[in-house]
């Protein structure tokens, strides 16, 4: 038998694949060779702030939507565009399924809207890597 998924939960998987949608865009614009510029030396490169963006979405996704309590304890980061790229949709497929299954509390909902924000938030910040290296980002949906 098919669940039945609610009205609030089709409207945050549409807002989900949206995020994941266009993350991924800002991902695959930088090219491969430009995976480790920085914006300035005492930060991350493009490479481990996506990977840190893939990370953050299974952490809070651990922590506040499915009410799991986990420790930050971030997983080495991948080596190169492609494996990042896999990380990244594969924390956004892992964060889907979850919408799909959980029935979300109103402090999930905040958890999952949390997510989103960390995701912007660092996603921004990819954006101004794509600036500083000559590309183009992609245009910006939702």
């Amino acid at each position: 038998m098919l669940k039945t998924i609610s009205i609030m939960n089709q409207q945050l998987l549409a807002t989900l694949e949206n995020s994941k949608n266009y993350t991924l865009a800002v991902a695959e614009a930088m090219p491969e060779g430009k995976f480790n510029s920085k914006l300035v030396e005492s930060n991350w490169n493009f490479r481990e702030l996506l990977h840190h963006i893939a990370y953050g979405i299974q952490w809070w996704e651990s922590n506040y939507v499915k009410g799991v309590k986990t420790d930050w304890d971030p997983t080495p980061t991948k080596a190169d565009k492609k494996e990042v790229i896999k990380y990244l949709n594969d924390s956004y497929n892992a964060l889907q399924q979850t919408i799909r299954k959980e029935k979300l509390s109103e402090e999930k909902l905040k958890g999952f809207y949390a997510t989103l924000d960390h995701i912007t938030h660092h996603r921004g910040q990819a954006v101004l890597f794509l600036r500083s290296q000559g590309v183009t980002p992609p245009e910006y949906t939702y």
